[in-house]
């Protein structure tokens, strides 16, 4: 995946000329090769060009490289089953495979090309939503589970509408900056899904849940409950987390992870799946 230095045309002046490629290399998985490509008379950019053929250049407006989109792909999903398999592994991988000594520009090349691809995914993944009218603010929570939220008619009325499971993900959590003495590195990043919910409207509800009344027996064993009701649900006395913010102090050296699951069972696995 070397720059050999392909050239491009210089970008049309009017509707009636189109772009050419001429020289430029494309990579595969399994294939380099050096290629060049007729454009269509609707081409106005390289990249059009080359999207029409099945690759992405690494540079917007006069790309020498382009990698194959299936390439991109691939990578894709080894990245969502192994997180760790970095953009660079891939590089290292596709150099191996093409027998050239990798480089670290060959890396930023790779990794230009893959945010295209994602952006182009994200792109028309907002269009099929907004064509199937998926796009509302709650329709991931409302048909995220057919059993749990879809009602029938007639339908008698339960108890509980639906049962979830939570998960604070406390494995995530970490010292928060201010225990050394430091600042926090900012990240203006943001969440692209709507399994997401952004932080600030989950801080307006901040407040709303006001600590309970413990006397000084419970507050020594938290399993202790006082005059249950039969036949009453009380979880949340017997839940130890759920006690006084005085035995919570030692969790504010803690910052937040920001990642908290909630999952109905209906959507988990069997447990002997995720064991194998």
């Amino acid at each position: 995946m070397p720059h050999f230095g392909g050239t491009a045309s210089p970008l049309p002046s009017d509707d009636s000329q189109c772009v050419s490629l001429s020289n430029i290399e494309l990579i595969d998985i399994f294939r380099r090769k050096r290629s060049s490509l007729q454009s269509q008379p609707f081409h106005k950019y390289p990249n059009e060009t080359l999207i029409y053929h099945g690759y992405i250049g690494c540079a917007p407006l006069y790309p020498t490289v382009a990698i194959s989109l299936r390439t991109l792909a691939a990578y894709r999903q080894t990245h969502r089953v192994c997180p760790t398999f970095s953009v660079q592994a891939q590089c290292r991988t596709l150099c191996s495979l093409h027998d050239i000594p990798y480089r670290p520009y060959l890396t930023a090349q790779l990794s230009a090309a893959y945010d295209v691809y994602l952006e182009i995914l994200h792109r028309v993944d907002q269009r099929l939503h907004a064509a199937l009218k998926q796009d509302t603010l709650y329709w991931r929570l409302l048909n995220s589970c057919p059993a749990c939220f879809y009602k029938l008619e007639d339908e008698p009325k339960l108890e509980f509408d639906w049962l979830v499971s939570i998960d604070g993900n406390n494995s995530l959590k970490r010292w928060d900056s201010t225990i050394y003495g430091t600042s926090a590195r900012p990240d203006s990043r943001k969440a692209r899904s709507d399994f997401w919910i952004d932080p600030e409207a989950v801080d307006k509800f901040n407040g709303e849940v006001k600590a309970r009344a413990v006397s000084t027996n419970s507050e020594d064993d938290p399993a202790v409950e006082t005059n249950p009701t039969p036949g009453s649900f009380s979880c949340a006395d017997r839940w130890k987390n759920a006690g006084p913010e005085t035995r919570k102090k030692m969790f504010s050296v803690f910052d937040e992870s920001g990642i908290f699951i909630a999952a109905c069972p209906l959507q988990s696995p069997p447990k002997r799946d995720l064991l194998g």
